[in-house]
């Protein structure tokens, strides 16, 4: 995408002298800031905003650039044109493909194959366009460019892009480089994220998505960028409808959003949850310094914000620095008495400037602060510019970040203006102060993430894909208790089982496994055994599992008539452990889902789950591990022995490695596995597996899949 963003000429395809119509808007835009060279392609020729106009492209000759704006149905032999000049980068601003109907579906496939054949880029359909503020190309329908600064911005809303270009100019919030991505025809968020990390003028990658094309390249693209410069994401549509073909207890809690959850946590993203968190966080990470840790000074001149600020940084994962003898001396030295030198150092309401400027040096100067929130409230006597001046000047210099909360009206309008005008970031409430500076401490960790390759461990393959294979020729899709010789081949230990037809094999088979005994039914159709009295505990004779037999096959067909028994299974009651699950479902973004929680009956009333993308590395299941709420359940409370979890670990990455050779398997759950004292292991207990009954196919974008693409543009007509 790089040559399209330094295009030195553009051509606009459906150029226009008519007011209101979008060809008129491009050109405008273009005339206005761009010093290349413009060319005007409308079929009456003549001139076009004082330029000669051209009847077709052809009659041009080859440009960097094509922005369409012509009606939907006539850009496919369009785009063929421009291909067949040499044209390379192409945008599509016109709405009326595969976001309205499946008409404007073939057409937009028809304009990609075209784009294909001759190596086209295509950005949109369906989209405002694109700006690069370096060279003041503002190839969009934005009226204004955007003021220049270190963020590159991508977003898949042309509202969006709009609504954010408009609240950055009130902020004085710089740009390199914006892509409104429309339908993501062909260049999608991926594409993007390669490109900004290369743009030497941008510092942060930052983007808004309604979904995600290509989950993999996303993963692999984001982990690559997020080391170099930080990306922030917005992912709406976090609470849309998840998969529907789900039966097991991992199905049924991975909502739409856990896959995205998981996997910006696993590439480094920085998610957040609203647009003014995303300029927040952004303008932070454009303009600062980071931090060296998590240490802050609150500085105030007023207590009650300041306590305030202090209980929101505590619980955002800030910590207050404690100043040295020296720095609290020095701020009792040059304070007024009644002020406070401890950590948030209060100066008092009739704070000067030079107050201000004197507590600031000396808090920045000790070695235990990483980081200052300057807050200031409006008094009686405030010189609000005076101390807005002091926080740019060292601002300027400073090696550790100084994040403003003007917190006021009226009275702080000329502070905030000089703040904005000097780029120091601003904010009006303290909380966004302390959330953008916890985010600065965030990247100064992922910048430093490493991801090592998972491991690969010494498996039989072959024996697993023998038997996906032979169910597959009978038609089997859910794989239950008799598929644990799955597990064993992939290394992972289980109890002894034993699976019985008949009241007689069932007795029989218990005496030689020895009480006391569970019972379970085997169905394929019964995935919650417990809600239909489909396990038996603590049977420890014949008479009582003669009993739960009976009952079990009189009984189950009552509450659930269309599932087939296909017997019981006996295992050795287990005593000792704890219950956990380790889980996966198919994700059609991302792929296999890996999802760990306390186990049993349970699971689905705590969702206390943690979730990862497969495949995952050895700290990334120890984060699953340690990641759910109860993991001090495991480690072991109140005189109970820490349970092994190195082997819940193992078992893990070699789930992942199980769900990564064989992508057919759609869902798959071990519930429990039964985990003792640490250095006894862990067994699994109950296992079931479904194959995939087809391909998994990308959702239309208009089911959701991608998020409602919904046109932003007026209807385009020939001019």
């Amino acid at each position: 995408m790089l040559d399209m963003f330094n295009a030195k000429s553009i051509a606009v395809i459906g150029a226009s002298e008519t007011k209101g119509k979008i060809g008129y808007d491009i050109m405008k835009s273009l005339l206005n800031y761009y010093k290349g060279k413009i060319v005007p392609v409308n079929p009456r020729g003549g001139k076009i905003h004082g330029l000669p106009a051209y009847t077709s492209i052809k009659e041009h000759g080859p440009v960097d650039l094509a922005v369409i704006t012509i009606p939907s149905h006539i850009i496919p032999a369009t785009v063929e044109e421009c291909g067949e000049t040499g044209i390379k980068n192409i945008v599509v601003i016109s709405a009326g493909f595969k976001e309205v109907d499946e008409e404007g579906a073939k057409l937009e496939n028809q304009m990609v194959e075209i784009c294909k054949r001759y190596d086209i880029k295509l950005v949109g359909p369906n989209c405002l366009g694109i700006m690069n503020t370096y060279n003041d190309m503002n190839a969009s329908f934005s009226s204004d460019i955007a003021h220049k600064g270190k963020i590159s911005f991508m977003t898949q809303s042309g509202a969006i892009m709009a609504a954010i270009l408009d609240y950055a100019d009130k902020k004085n919030i710089g740009f390199s480089r914006i892509v409104s991505l429309g339908n993501k025809a062909m260049i999608n968020e991926n594409d993007c994220i390669k490109d900004f990390m290369e743009d030497e003028n941008t510092e942060v990658i930052s983007a808004y998505l309604e979904g995600i094309v290509d989950g993999r390249g996303f993963i692999e693209a984001s982990r690559t960028a997020s080391r170099k410069k930080p990306v922030l994401v917005i992912k709406a549509g976090r609470t849309s409808k998840g998969s529907e073909a789900v039966s097991s207890h991992t199905g049924t809690i991975a909502g739409s959003d856990s896959a995205y959850e998981a996997a910006f946590s696993q590439c480094g993203i920085i998610r957040v949850n609203s647009l003014d968190e995303l300029m927040d966080y952004s303008s932070a990470l454009a303009l600062s310094p980071l931090p060296k840790g998590n240490k802050i000074v609150i500085l105030t001149n007023a207590g009650g914000p300041a306590i305030m600020t202090t209980d929101v940084a505590i619980r955002s994962g800030l910590e207050l620095a404690q100043l040295t003898c020296e720095t609290r001396q020095k701020l009792k030295d040059g304070l007024p008495e009644t002020a406070s030198v401890k950590n948030p150092v209060d100066v008092l309401g009739d704070a000067s400037p030079e107050r201000y400027a004197f507590a600031l040096d000396t808090v920045l100067e000790d070695p235990n602060v990483d980081g200052i929130i300057y807050l200031v409230t409006p008094q009686s006597v405030t010189d609000a510019e005076g101390i807005a001046k002091v926080a740019i000047e060292h601002a300027a210099t400073s090696e550790k970040p100084i994040l403003c909360s003007f917190f006021g009206g009226t009275s702080f309008g000329g502070a905030e203006k000089l703040l904005a005008k000097k780029q120091v970031p601003n904010y009006l409430y303290p909380k966004r102060a302390v959330k953008s500076m916890k985010k600065l401490y965030d990247y100064s960790i992922i910048k430093d993430q490493e991801y090592p390759k998972p491991h690969e461990f010494d498996v039989d393959k072959v024996f697993v894909k023998n038997i996906i294979e032979d169910a597959k020729e009978k038609g089997i899709h859910t794989l239950g208790l008799e598929s644990l010789d799955i597990l064993k081949a992939y290394g992972i230990p289980t109890v002894g089982t034993s699976i019985t037809k008949t009241v007689e094999e069932t007795v029989k088979s218990a005496e030689e496994i020895g009480y006391p005994l569970v019972m379970k039914i085997v169905s394929p159709q019964i995935s919650h055994k417990s809600d239909v009295g489909g396990i038996k505990l603590n049977l420890n004779n014949a008479e009582e599992v003669k009993a739960a037999y009976e009952d079990m096959m009189e009984n189950i067909p009552k509450k659930e008539p269309e599932a087939d028994l296909e017997g019981v299974q006996l295992q050795k009651m287990l005593s000792g452990g704890k219950e956990v699950i380790i889980g996966m479902v198919q994700d059609p973004t991302f792929g296999p889902m890996l999802m760990f929680g306390l186990g049993g009956i349970y699971v689905e009333v705590l969702k206390d789950v943690k979730f990862a993308i497969a495949p995952v590395t050895k700290i990334e299941a120890e984060d699953m591990i340690s990641g759910i709420k109860t993991h001090e359940l495991l480690e072991g409370t109140r005189g109970d022995e820490a349970k092994d979890i190195e082997s819940i670990t193992n078992i893990i990455l070699r789930i992942s490695q199980l769900v990564t050779d064989f992508p057919e398997i759609n869902e798959f759950e071990i519930n429990p596995l039964m985990v003792f004292d640490e250095g006894e292991g862990a067994l699994a207990v109950d296992m079931r597996l479904m194959l995939k009954e087809g391909e998994i196919n990308p959702l239309m974008a208009f089911d959701g899949g991608e998020g409602a693409v919904v046109s932003d543009k007026v209807e385009l007509k020939e001019d």
